[in-house]
């Protein structure tokens, strides 16, 4: 008698596992230079920096005392605030029966340390978003630093114009011209993309060789500069449950104010070194792995944790436009 699949069911393995393991798809972090780092503020919970304003020149005439003004000063804090862990453990039983397992333990480090990236770059857009003052313009030297865009009218659909805005609002906040980055939602990216067209003007451009088939970005990174702002993608830019920005006398806005719902902040920054950066940071614990044995349990524990503070050091170079991430 012949073995057949009837009688020799004992030897068919129907389930089979892959030696390959899916690992997650991860997006590109910003670069950790979009930040000051004052790491080195090591004890104590709170860290006070000093300000100093600006000097108003007055008129002089002859045999009269000039009046002995004082300038400005003042002070901006950083906070120790964020202090988050992951931790996970293997057992002797599983280490026994199970496969891959030094595959899996050694993934989960990657992951959990991915994880402590994300939560950081979060916090850090997050912070940009909350110098300033929501449902307010934020004017500095009189021009705005916060609108919602409407492109054609539509209230948080972005434009190129927007970033031309902000251009003109960089400028008079005396921002140095270099260092400019733009942190956007893909809405914006996917909006850009579809202001360029293919044409003859398109088609033989050198500088907008690609473009149409390729898109602005590549690795969440724009391979152009638009009115001198490098510009980053990011999907961890602050989420704006709603907000109504009074705009009235100022040409972003075609009416008198603008609403967005359930919409993101983009973040618009200088970091060309430490004294234009808006944000600062400091690490009381880089992230940090540690392992113990379980005796009574009979398993090997893992954690990893970090603890930092982020604060605003200045806001005239920082900006934020609000957007509608389902209008592009």
């Amino acid at each position: 008698m012949s073995q057949n699949t009837g009688n020799t069911q004992a030897f068919i393995e129907a389930q089979q596992y892959s030696q390959f393991i899916l690992q997650n798809l991860h997006d590109g972090l910003l670069p950790d230079t979009f930040t000051r780092d004052v790491s080195d503020f090591g004890t104590g919970t709170t860290l006070n920096i000093k300000t100093v304003g600006t000097a108003t020149l007055q008129e002089v005439y002859e045999e009269q005392p000039l009046d002995y003004a004082s300038i400005d000063t003042g002070t901006v804090q950083l906070t120790i605030t964020d202090y988050v862990g992951d931790a996970w453990s293997i057992s002797d039983v599983l280490r026994q029966d199970g496969s891959q397992i030094d595959q899996l333990h050694a993934m989960r480090g990657v992951e959990s340390t991915r994880a402590l990236q994300e939560y950081f770059e979060t916090r850090f857009l997050a912070v940009c978003n909350s110098a300033q003052t929501a449902t307010g313009l934020n004017l500095v030297n009189g021009v705005p630093h916060r609108w919602v865009a409407d492109e054609g009218a539509v209230a948080g659909k972005i434009g190129i114009d927007d970033f031309r805005y902000m251009k003109h609002a960089f400028n008079k906040a005396n921002a140095p011209q270099a260092g400019r980055i733009a942190v956007v939602d893909s809405a914006v990216e996917a909006t850009i993309n579809s202001l360029v067209t293919t044409t003859a003007s398109t088609d033989f451009n050198p500088h907008f060789e690609g473009l149409v088939t390729e898109g602005f970005a590549r690795d969440h990174k724009f391979v152009r500069n638009i009115f001198g702002w490098d510009i980053y993608t990011s999907n961890r830019l602050p989420s704006i449950a709603a907000e109504t920005i009074d705009a009235t006398g100022y040409p972003m806005s075609s009416g008198a104010s603008n609403a967005v719902t359930n919409g993101v902040a983009n973040i618009f920054m200088n970091v060309l070194d430490d004294n234009t950066r808006p944000i600062m940071r400091a690490w009381r614990q880089m992230p940090k792995t540690e392992n113990d044995r379980n005796v009574q349990l009979k398993r090997d524990e893992f954690d990893v944790t970090a603890r930092f503070g982020l604060g605003a050091q200045r806001v005239d170079t920082l900006g934020v436009i609000l957007t509608d991430p389902t209008i592009y």
